[in-house]
């Protein structure tokens, strides 16, 4: 497994509250995060970095999560990233879309950073 987690988020003081969540896999676990500040810098990043998880942000400049996480799934190369989005958009159709374009999971914001990285290390295999 790549010990690399993406945030791409463009607002930041987002990308700070979650980096500091995921401070933990840092120090204990030896992961490297990584961010990301807009769609297409997060996507180059993900084809660059190959990261074991994201996450992603849908509503940002240049290129939203959506089309970020269609982008993955259409890249066999890529397909096994495993992506959370992480928004504020918290309707049940908004939820959806983002499941149909690939993402792994849907949580919405203002997220619990004590959840966030319960899931990070869920996904990840490390509790």
């Amino acid at each position: 497994m790549n010990k690399k987690i993406l945030i791409v988020d463009d607002e930041p003081h987002i990308r700070s509250l979650i980096e500091q969540t995921l401070e933990y896999l840092e120090d204990e676990h030896g992961f490297e995060i990584l961010s990301a500040t807009n769609g297409e810098e997060g996507l180059a990043t993900i084809r660059s970095e190959k990261p074991a998880l994201v996450f992603l942000d849908v509503m940002m400049p240049l290129m939203n999560g959506y089309a970020v996480c269609r982008k993955v799934k259409e890249e066999p190369d890529l397909a096994g990233t495993i992506i959370v989005l992480l928004t504020a958009k918290g309707q049940e159709v908004d939820r959806q879309v983002g499941i149909e374009a690939g993402a792994h999971r849907y949580m919405t914001k203002p997220f619990d950073p004590d959840e966030l990285l319960g899931l990070a290390k869920g996904i990840l295999g490390l509790e």
